[in-house]
């Protein structure tokens, strides 16, 4: 009969119901997918297909060497405290000298401990994070007639050196005593300025950067 309702087969009812799911399970997995690049974009992150290499976390630096990597000496040299940079700070690194540098004077000790603060640090002590300002092409001369009692006389002004290279020299022949006159290092350079008295303080270790503090000498 023309125009009579004709019922669909079963086989096309149970594949039409079959699909139905399917496209509501399609609608809600796009869905969740358009809200979580909303969620990212709201959050002021730029979604990206192409893989980021954020690269290797900081590692700490540790401002200590490992007992296995301390600086060996002969029988003829002894260990002497030596300051150097670390993490904008002064930090003590043992360093051999020869044993017969005090016995020599102030003038060989401090030439001993120079050599010592100027020497680019081994690879154990970089890895550890230590450096020096202290320039390679520094020396220390004996004093003049009329200097202070223990003065010593750099080849460069000291007022010349950063500040860093002046409070690691200061403070490593701080812990000579046959280096402190009065408590203080006293310095002069090449040229006519009087020498001066310099401290190392814990604020010039803990902040090399802002400077040693000269010290006030009295006249001999």
């Amino acid at each position: 009969m023309t125009g009579a309702f004709r019922p669909e087969p079963r086989a096309a009812r149970a594949s039409g119901a079959s699909r139905a799911p399917r496209r509501r399970a399609a609608v809600a997995v796009l869905g969740a997918a358009l809200a979580a690049v909303a969620l990212a974009s709201g959050c002021g992150i730029r979604t990206t297909s192409v893989p980021v290499d954020a690269g290797a976390a900081p590692s700490r630096v540790p401002c200590k060497l490992p007992s296995a990597d301390v600086t060996t000496r002969s029988p003829d040299s002894v260990a002497a405290p030596v300051y150097l940079v670390c993490a904008s700070q002064l930090v003590t690194v043992e360093r051999p000298v020869p044993a017969d540098a005090s016995r020599s004077g102030a003038l060989g000790a401090a030439r001993a401990l120079l050599d010592q603060v100027r020497q680019a640090p081994p690879e154990s002590e970089r890895r550890a994070g230590f450096s020096t300002a202290v320039p390679a092409e520094l020396r220390v001369e004996p004093s003049r007639d009329g200097d202070p009692a223990g003065t010593l006389r750099l080849s460069s002004q000291p007022e010349d050196l950063s500040e860093e290279a002046l409070a690691q020299l200061v403070c490593t022949y701080a812990e000579n005593e046959a280096l402190v006159t009065k408590g203080s290092v006293v310095l002069g350079g090449p040229g006519e300025y009087p020498p001066r008295g310099y401290l190392c303080t814990s604020q010039t270790k803990a902040r090399p950067q802002d400077g040693t503090t000269p010290d006030v000498l009295d006249p001999d």
